[in-house]
């Protein structure tokens, strides 16, 4: 006669909450198969294509993925983190989970990892690993300061698609945007000041760059536009009237469609053109480094402002793991955790 089969009960498992970490994503390697695998995923996904028609699709899998793959394995290679064989972003937000880890330490019963949204580790394998250390509840992290439907849309997208799939699952929340959190401006107002302190010159101005995002999303509703303008706003009046002027700017277009202006690129340009000699550049979209800006902005971007008659360029690094990033995200993880810790 067959033995029944054990039930697992509530009680044979630890109580813990789990905290999970979700940045962007990144490829696995830095080659073109590691990166069309990665476009591939990141590039299929309706909240950042919207119309992902025939004629998307064909264009996706006829041009873009045998073309553009080769050309961004090149610029992973400038970026990438040879001791580790992996890209930064995976280096930062796995030291940011260490940190907060440990910051947290005395909360016994919570467990902190991190996933990313595209590629590996992704937030299946990871929201599996939680529940079967015992987490019956979860707090998702977007580690995106402005919500967009393109970033922190699409984690809650994926998270509850993985619930969808489990019969026992754990209760979730999910962490607000913190565009202009008083701990996040002050952190960003300190790192400016930090790393301008190590430059030998005085930016005559400072450009806040964002990542961008086709019009027509925020034609549609999605409030991005406007929380990175709350946050431009808050960090020029945290910095105070003899810091040097901050000029709001977006980056990384995209395909043929009308994106949010002003454009990075364009706008630097033509602060070389018209005699601007210093130049720092901040991006506070980024709560991590990335190929966004280690390579477009500190390399391509400084190498247009410097052709175009710029002399000095730097890039203000992201917050990462630095002890200001890591007590906004601390302070955010605290609050959101309320009722359960």
């Amino acid at each position: 006669m067959t033995e029944p089969h054990p039930v697992r009960t509530v009680a044979d498992l630890p109580e813990k909450v789990g905290v999970l970490l979700v940045n962007l994503g990144t490829p696995d390697t830095a080659d073109a198969k590691g990166v069309r695998v990665y476009l591939k995923e990141f590039l299929s996904d309706a909240r950042v294509i919207e119309n992902q028609g025939l004629l998307w699709k064909l264009v996706l899998n006829g041009i873009i993925l045998n073309t553009r793959p080769r050309k961004k394995a090149k610029d992973y290679l400038k970026i990438w983190n040879m001791e580790k064989n992996e890209s930064p972003l995976k280096t930062i937000t796995r030291a940011q989970s260490d940190k907060l880890g440990a910051a947290l330490g005395s909360h016994t019963h919570l467990v902190v990892d991190w996933a990313m949204r595209y590629g590996n580790p992704s937030i299946r394998s990871r929201i599996a690993a939680l529940t079967e250390q015992g987490c019956d509840r979860i707090l998702v992290v977007p580690l995106y300061p402005q919500y967009s439907a393109a970033t922190s849309a699409t984690v809650c997208d994926e998270a509850f698609r993985v619930l969808a799939g489990m019969r026992a699952q754990p209760t979730l929340r999910v962490t607000p945007p913190y565009y202009d959190e008083p701990d996040y401006i002050d952190a960003l107002a300190i790192s400016i000041d930090k790393h301008l302190a190590t430059l030998d010159f005085v930016p005559e101005m400072i450009v806040a760059s964002f990542h961008g995002m086709p019009q027509k999303y925020i034609d549609k509703g999605d409030p991005y536009q406007a929380q990175c303008v709350a946050t431009t706003e808050a960090l020029r009046k945290r910095m105070g009237p003899n810091a040097p002027k901050l000029l709001l700017t977006f980056q990384s277009r995209f395909g043929f469609d009308a994106w949010l202006q002003p454009y990075t690129d364009k706008t630097i340009e033509q602060l070389g053109k018209d005699g601007v000699k210093r130049l720092a550049v901040v991006m506070p979209g980024f709560s991590a480094d990335c190929l966004e800006t280690l390579e477009e902005i500190a390399q391509e971007n400084c190498e247009i402002f410097l052709h175009n008659g710029g002399e000095k360029f730097s890039a203000i690094p992201c917050l990462n793991d630095s002890d200001e990033g890591m007590d906004v995200i601390r302070q955010l993880v605290l609050r959101e955790l309320q009722g359960w810790i």
